[in-house]
């Protein structure tokens, strides 16, 4: 079962480490205390809480609003052509990029520092897991560390 330190678990929570032992202190996260004196979450009480979490989000929605999958962020750049925009969007740590309709761009009236919404829906998300380095050699690059 994954283990991660409280640095970690705020890092894929998106906030602070304080803010994490802050949580764990109020009972929000229950934490136990590693062979080194380390607290730590385990990975299933890190996901509770990141559902709690993002459950939280949602209802402060508006209503007749779809509240899953909404990233709200900053727009960093807006690049028109004469048919399509390309929008990028800063939300935390991730840059979020759209290609929509020019005449979408402009009715949005999008520019650079305003907040937004990237609204997404997907039929194919991939997943990748971060494995360790292999101890002789270091990681596998494509085909040719075969």
């Amino acid at each position: 079962m994954p283990q991660y330190r409280i640095s970690q678990a705020a890092r894929l929570m998106g906030v602070s480490p304080d803010t994490m032992r802050r949580w764990a202190d109020a009972g929000r996260v229950r934490t136990t205390t590693d062979t080194s004196g380390h607290r730590t979450v385990e990975g299933v009480e890190l996901a509770r809480l990141a559902t709690d979490v993002a459950g939280e989000q949602d209802r402060q929605r508006a209503a007749g609003q779809s509240t899953r999958n909404h990233i709200a962020g900053i727009v960093t750049r807006v690049k028109r052509d004469e048919v399509v925009a390309l929008v990028e969007l800063q939300a935390g740590p991730y840059r979020l990029v759209s290609l929509i309709t020019r005449e979408a761009a402009d009715d949005l009236e999008l520019e650079p520092g305003m907040m937004a919404d990237a609204v997404v829906k997907a039929t194919n998300v991939s997943i990748e897991v971060v494995r360790p380095a292999l101890k002789r050699g270091g990681p596998l690059r494509g085909l040719g560390g075969l």
